[in-house]
């Protein structure tokens, strides 16, 4: 059981039953669920608030929405369910978490607002790796993608390419073949210095519309409203070249989960995402996780909710064992 001293809840230091940080899909599924059973619920959702969410146009791949739907009025939408059980939203980004389940957890905000829970539901997403290209950021949601599965059908009859040599690249280029007519990938390195799986390159190298460039980087997207081409650099020449006929930009380096504030509080697996133990449950007592901070292998906005809808249900059991 908690310490009862340190759950004393006053007006101006109330104890949540639970502080989900994130409020991407994962975070605020959690909410809808604890809010409406009773659980007094806090989701510290970020600054900006939505995670990935927020910079994805369309959305045509979650139940209910036919006609698709713009990622921040998806976020939108969730945001006002949770707040109609009762769900207290914050715009901040946390700093620390610190505590036990039995003496209570301290949240502290980058803003410096602290906040103290029962238990703590983690749901920090992961965040694309990005070249660092001013025209790759001005053209994100425009042609410009990190998830292949997200937005690989409006690509259709269309060539398009991906950038990377890991498993990801392979992956994301073998997926588009079933839309583009055509998949370009842009290789930093020679064809030894693939860091993709034997079995994952040769499924690729197999495939009629994949087109390896090798020692290849992209410098530039171009377009406006959409991609209209790409300037890519041999760097063996030192040559600039442009290719365009591609429509489409997939960047496949890789995912960093949001874990840095976590450090020394749960634990993390090999590639750094939180190590999960029995469903939904940490290495400590009490916190809980959903979402792309602990799943790197769906990473879709539903797999998201639903784990998330898991959390919050293996949560209120876990307070329900121990009243």
């Amino acid at each position: 059981m908690p310490n009862n001293k340190n759950n004393k809840k006053t007006e101006a230091n109330p104890i949540y039953d639970v502080a989900i940080l994130g409020g991407g899909p994962a975070g605020l599924t959690a909410a809808i669920y604890t809010s409406r059973a009773q659980l007094e619920t806090l989701v510290i959702a970020g600054s900006p608030p939505g995670g990935q969410l927020m910079t994805t146009t369309e959305v045509e791949n979650f139940p209910g929405f036919p006609e698709g739907i713009d990622g921040p009025t998806l976020v939108q939408r969730a945001r006002d369910q949770a707040e109609r059980f009762g769900t207290r939203l914050v715009d901040e980004n946390v700093a620390s978490v610190s505590g036990t389940f039995e003496e209570g957890f301290k949240v502290t905000s980058e803003e410096g607002n602290e906040y103290h829970a029962r238990t703590v539901l983690i749901a920090t997403g992961a965040s694309a790796r990005w070249l660092g290209l001013e025209s790759e950021q001005k053209m994100r949601g425009k042609g410009v993608s990190a998830c292949a599965t997200c937005d690989g059908f409006f690509f259709k009859g269309k060539e398009v390419a991906v950038i990377g040599g890991g498993d990801s690249a392979m992956e994301e280029a073998t997926f588009l073949t079933r839309f583009a007519t055509k998949v370009h990938v842009l290789v930093r390195k020679d064809r030894e210095g693939l860091r993709a799986s034997k079995i994952m390159q040769e499924r690729a190298f197999k495939n009629e519309k994949i087109n390896f460039h090798f020692n290849t980087e992209l410098v530039e997207v171009l377009g406006n409203a959409s991609v209209t081409g790409i300037k890519v650099l041999n760097n063996q020449t030192n040559e600039i070249a442009e290719m365009p006929q591609v429509e489409g930009v997939f960047i496949a380096i890789g995912h960093r989960p949001n874990t840095a504030f976590l450090e020394g509080f749960v634990e993390f697996d090999e590639k750094g995402y939180v190590k999960v133990f029995e469903r939904t449950h940490t290495s400590k007592e009490g916190v809980f996780v959903a979402g792309d901070v602990a799943d790197f292998k769906y990473r879709q906005a539903v797999t998201a909710a639903g784990l998330g809808t898991m959390a919050a249900l293996d949560l209120e059991r876990f307070l329900a064992a121990h009243e």
